[in-house]
């Protein structure tokens, strides 16, 4: 995903590659971050709008990269919402991609869409940092993974009012080609969709971390297919699988392209995962992270819903190069972020107390 000779070359094949420190190199301090999320997303997804939340999240992946003419730099789908980095001299291009899709947001999705974009030396001036490795969901799929606490700094901070990118007057529709929503929503095979969000604390060491991660993914990676949200096996009910409004399926070939190219595992300043698993899995899980909340090490939000759901990307210049994002269809990670909130709330007030 990255070719600028500042970037890592080396893509891990192995997810748990990739929870190692070490996998990861820091961006240049002059390169630029943006952050998107749809405000009151939790409201819209009680409505039933979670397929309009996700496609405003992933909007300025693909207007971002038509405007770039390369989806060579590091993104993150984040459910509602993503986050990206781009060289200093795509200030224009990312300021005014933010613009389109907030824009686009507002008038064809009825959703607010709060941007933001600053630098990642502002970041590390906070004593935070950004870092990216490569991880190779597929021959033709490759997600960048961020550590350091950097983008959560940075979110944190646009959520609050500051590094806001002003609304443009007159905005022009963002290019959105390859983006879509075409697969109807996949119902799980195993007991529930899981939407898993664990972060370290700011006092946590990386290798800490990395150890408690492998911990849980051994839960998860247990079963065959390692709890993917995505059939691979086509010998599937009739109602998976399947083009929206067309009652068709596609061939075992291309599905399973799909499946290998999905980001249902990422790194994102802490693990964010969208599993199709057991409620045994998930109950072994939490009891895993539960004491490690407890212990100060890490804050942790799940949610539990009946379906996944998948937005696609498939870049007009390269469409063997296809990205599909996951997320829960209940909620989601904007409601795995909501008890996460929760419970470092309720963190703080026990200290007052």
């Amino acid at each position: 995903m990255i070719n600028s000779h500042a970037q890592p070359h080396q893509a891990y094949d192995e997810f748990s590659l990739v929870l190692d420190p070490a996998a990861y190199e820091p961006l240049p301090e002059d390169w630029l971050i943006g952050i998107t999320d749809v405000v009151s997303s939790t409201l819209a997804i009680k409505s039933g709008r979670y397929e309009d939340v996700n496609f405003a999240g992933a909007s300025i992946i693909a207007a971002l990269g038509n405007a770039w003419g390369s989806f060579d730099f590091p993104f993150v789908f984040r459910g509602d919402g993503a986050a990206f980095a781009l060289p200093p001299h795509g200030i224009m291009a990312a300021t005014s991609a933010l613009r389109q899709v907030a824009s686009f947001a507002r008038s064809d999705l009825d959703l607010t869409l709060r941007i933001g974009l600053l630098t990642v030396r502002e970041i590390r001036n906070s004593g935070r940092d950004v870092r990216v490795a490569r991880y190779a969901a597929s021959e033709n799929a490759t997600y960048a993974m961020f550590a350091g606490g950097g983008l959560k700094w940075a979110e944190q901070q646009i959520k609050s009012g500051r590094y806001l990118v002003k609304p443009g007057r007159y905005a022009t529709k963002p290019d959105l080609t390859g983006l879509s929503c075409d697969w109807t929503p996949f119902p799980s095979q195993r007991g529930e969709i899981l939407s898993l969000l664990v972060e370290p604390d700011d006092h946590t060491s990386p290798e800490v971390f990395a150890a408690l991660a492998k911990r849980v993914l051994a839960v998860f990676d247990a079963p065959s297919h390692r709890s993917h949200p995505v059939p691979v096996d086509m010998a599937i009910p009739r109602d998976i699988a399947m083009l929206k409004g067309s009652g068709k399926r596609v061939d075992a070939k291309r599905w399973s392209e799909v499946a290998a190219s999905s980001d249902f595992r990422k790194f994102d300043d802490g693990l964010r995962l969208t599993l199709d698993c057991t409620p045994e899995q998930i109950d072994r899980v939490e009891a895993i992270l539960a004491p490690a909340r407890a212990r100060g090490e890490i804050n942790f939000g799940l949610h539990r819903q009946s379906h996944a759901l998948m937005t696609c990307l498939v870049p007009s210049g390269s469409p063997d190069s296809h990205l599909h994002f996951l997320d829960g269809m209940g909620g989601g990670y904007a409601k795995a972020a909501e008890m996460m909130e929760a419970g470092a709330l309720g963190d703080v007030q026990h200290h007052v107390l």
